[in-house]
């Protein structure tokens, strides 16, 4: 998937940026960026592509997303809907990998790390312990100005490399390009997509959406991501259904349709194939 280049400013008097950002929805370009991020979403709800990996998010998810890694985060359609009391927040740490110098990282000590950042590339959750304890740390970085917060940092960094805590997002690393036409174009589909995955969206529909005949869409489609269409889209779907299965506030047969599939068959098996389990079997495991 080719992405749009965003350009990240440091803070004054900081080799680094850190901010928390409150907002009334997450909701940017699919973009990628030279610098490393660590992104906290403190609060909120949505759909996150990372590489090409397509997952729910939601309030405490911690998330490493490496140099160039393109990404885009998009908050459920109820915060879109003007209430000023549903607000969205994240803690967010921008930082250069040169930060430490060209060859700090390749020292022996520093493998695990290096490892680590390698890995960042196709984004990475943490979870468990390690989360809690990196979730202090971003926090006290963002309060603190006196103190070496470089330091800080490599400690994260450290504490990272050295946990199993870790899953990787995506599959593969992405190409990415700085056509703003392309990235427009990329943008839509997956706003598009997003917004309305409830219901049908045929291949001519989303052509349309994407200025583009409907072989044009599907061969260029296939070319970005690796997936069709109807792939891409039954992954949203799943996702919400996992979300919905998760809230235990409707039978899994219900669930079905309020996802967007239009019988059991197909939820099924777009289910089975997304997740490695049935939605019975994934039901089991939170009700």
């Amino acid at each position: 998937m080719k992405a749009h280049l965003l350009k990240v400013s440091n803070q004054p008097l900081r080799s680094f940026s850190v901010r928390r950002d409150i907002v009334n929805y997450f909701f940017n370009k699919y973009h990628y960026h030279p610098e490393i991020e660590l992104l906290l979403i403190e609060k909120g709800t949505g759909t996150q592509f990372v590489g090409d990996s397509i997952q729910r998010f939601q309030d405490g998810d911690l998330l490493l997303i490496g140099s160039n890694c393109p990404h885009y985060l998009r908050s459920d359609n109820v915060y879109f809907q003007g209430d000023e009391d549903l607000k969205a927040s994240a803690l967010v740490i921008h930082f250069n990998p040169d930060l430490f110098g060209n060859s700090f990282f390749k020292l022996h000590e520093n493998r695990f790390v290096l490892q680590l950042l390698e890995e960042a590339r196709k984004g990475i959750r943490i979870q468990g312990e390690t989360k809690k304890q990196i979730i202090c740390r971003m926090n006290s970085i963002l309060d603190n100005e006196n103190e070496n917060l470089v330091l800080h940092l490599y400690q994260i960094l450290d504490l990272l490399s050295m946990s199993k805590e870790r899953e990787i997002l995506s599959m593969g690393i992405l190409e990415n390009s700085t056509s703003e036409k392309e990235t427009e174009r990329l943008n839509l589909i997956y706003n598009y997509s997003v917004k309305h995955f409830k219901r049908k969206i045929s291949i001519d529909e989303i052509a349309g959406i994407a200025h583009l005949s409907p072989l044009s869409f599907c061969r260029y489609f296939k070319t970005k991501t690796r997936k069709n269409y109807a792939s891409f889209l039954n992954e949203i779907r799943v996702e919400y259904a996992c979300k919905l299965i998760k809230e235990n506030q409707f039978l899994v047969t219900q669930i079905c349709y309020e996802s967007g599939f239009n019988n059991f068959t197909n939820f099924n098996k777009a289910f089975k194939k997304t997740t490695g389990k049935t939605p019975f079997q994934y039901a089991k495991e939170f009700n």
